[in-house]
């Protein structure tokens, strides 16, 4: 009888990959699961103060709310004063003839000048609207309908970066848990190969048993390496959403204590709070206020004003002439057609309304969804964690079980791979239903609109919206933003007080 030569299979990432990548992922895995008790390791709340410190997809929804911040500061500014100097002037030649009576024939008599001078005109005015169709308040309102509804998208990109931050730190979690499983089951393989090996050289197995241990052992490596780059995919994603890399991740709860106690509280709280609602509802204020603006194209305006003139040169350019003149003015204009642009103006703003209407139904139909379907996967998860614990003990007995029986000869090669197979799925799966869970409970509780720093208890400085909108609402003048202007004046400081 021949004897098989043991050829020596280990785990490795393919010979063509970077080094350097597949180092930097064992070290994660290494940080995740053989990391001493007593180090302190990155935690989900951790991880989630800095999705929303420096996450720009949250820095993006900020910089939105202040630019429809400045609207209300222009709703504001269209009942205020205006005022404006204008100025000409310039060398001017004048040739001038003009009658000058009727000769003793009765003929017409000219007579004829020319000089030259330098006109000057300057003029000062000032207006007050007194009366705007309500234009002005329609506007004020629009504006501000328009900053609580970016204000409500601002809490809605909040929560789903919160709900990408945790995805990606379980995601990473469950993947280093399954590289570590396989690696696992590459030495438990090995292992099983070289008993095959040795009951074949002493007759009790077949080539056949070798070949599907080999067989066995090269899958497990090729799954090996599938996970690894599941894994270092998961890492990717993980520091695009928290800004670095993965490191000593400790195992995270799920948010089960937060959520409703039922699946119709939890659409009852949905449909009265969810952000997207909030900021649907506030569009079809919006839209009710840019109704009265289309119709304030129709009604009567009045305004008051001041206008002061001041001429030199100002008689036909004739010089050291002079001209001064000053007058207080009261204007109506009373609109009686305007070609049919206003009418068909108001007619496009009713029907924008109207869109905004469904557009709200709309969203909160899509929330109701969302919000069943997270009640349902958190559930499915929560219900599979139990039962893949219940899987893996009975796969644990059961291999025990047909390892024993194989050793009196009552078992094949194949039943003993087929039990470590299904004990390594069931296992797989219990991680993935543990990561399911608490993903799970996030996306539930992010579905109900609830998913925000406050809720999480982090421990970040928040962001206030209010405070922007407060510093440029009432600002008359000035180009600098209110960071621009904590910046020049720190550079002023620091120039003179280094």
């Amino acid at each position: 009888m021949c004897r098989l030569k043991k050829t020596p299979m280990c785990a490795r990432a393919p010979s063509d990959q970077p080094r350097r990548r597949y180092f930097l992922l064992a070290c994660i895995v290494c940080c995740i699961f053989y990391a001493p008790a007593q180090a302190r390791g990155d935690t989900i709340h951790g991880a989630l103060e800095k999705v929303y410190t420096t996450n720009p997809e949250i820095d993006e929804q900020r910089a939105n709310v202040r630019v429809h911040d400045e609207e209300v500061s222009k709703a504001y500014s269209n009942a205020r004063p205006k005022a404006s100097i204008s100025a000409t002037g310039g060398p001017q030649r004048t040739l001038i003839r003009a009658p000058a009576g009727i000769d003793q024939f009765s003929s017409r008599k000219y007579q004829s000048d020319k000089y030259s001078g330098k006109p000057l005109n300057a003029t000062f005015s000032f207006q007050l609207p007194v009366l705007d169709g309500g234009k002005a308040s329609a506007s004020l309102g629009q504006a501000e309908s328009g900053v609580l509804a970016s204000r409500a998208t601002l809490r809605d990109a909040e929560q789903q970066a919160l709900l990408k931050g945790a995805t990606a730190y379980m995601n990473v979690l469950r993947d280093a848990a399954v590289v570590r499983l396989k690696k696992n089951n590459i030495g438990v393989l090995r292992e099983q190969l070289r008993v095959t090996v040795d009951r074949f050289d002493f007759g009790e197995v077949t080539r056949t048993d070798v070949a599907q241990a080999e067989a066995a052992l090269a899958q497990s490596q090729a799954d090996f390496a599938a996970a690894f780059g599941a894994l270092e995919n998961s890492a990717s994603v993980y520091y695009q959403t928290v800004g670095e890399e993965p490191k000593l991740l400790q195992p995270a709860p799920s948010l089960e204590a937060l959520l409703p106690e039922s699946r119709e509280d939890a659409i009852a709280i949905a449909l009265a709070d969810h952000p997207s609602i909030v900021a649907a509802v506030r569009q079809i204020d919006a839209g009710e206020s840019a109704v009265k603006i289309a119709e304030s194209a129709i009604l009567p305006t009045a305004s008051v004003g001041a206008q002061v003139i001041q001429q030199f040169d100002s008689y036909f350019g004739y010089p050291k002439t002079r001209q001064f003149g000053a007058q207080v003015f009261g204007q109506l204009n009373v609109p009686l057609y305007q070609g049919g642009g206003e009418y068909s103006a108001i007619r496009q703003a009713k029907e924008q309304l109207g869109q905004a209407r469904i557009h709200a139904d709309v969203i909160k139909s899509s929330v109701r969804a969302a919000v069943i379907q997270g009640f349902s996967q958190f559930t499915t998860a929560k219900a599979a964690v139990s039962f893949n614990m219940k899987a893996v003990k009975a796969a644990e007995v059961a291999l025990r079980g047909v390892r024993d029986e194989a050793a009196f000869g009552q078992r094949t090669t194949l039943d003993v791979l087929n039990a470590q197979q299904a004990l390594l799925t069931a296992r797989v799966n219990l991680v993935t239903a543990q990561r399911d869970r608490v993903v799970g409970s996030y996306a539930a509780l992010a579905a109900i609109g609830r998913l925000s720093y406050a809720t999480l208890d982090l421990d970040v400085m928040p962001y206030d919206p209010s405070a922007h909108l407060e510093q440029v609402q009432h600002k008359w003048i000035g180009v600098s933003v209110p960071g621009e202007q904590q910046n020049e004046a720190q550079s002023i400081a620091d120039r003179f007080f280094p």
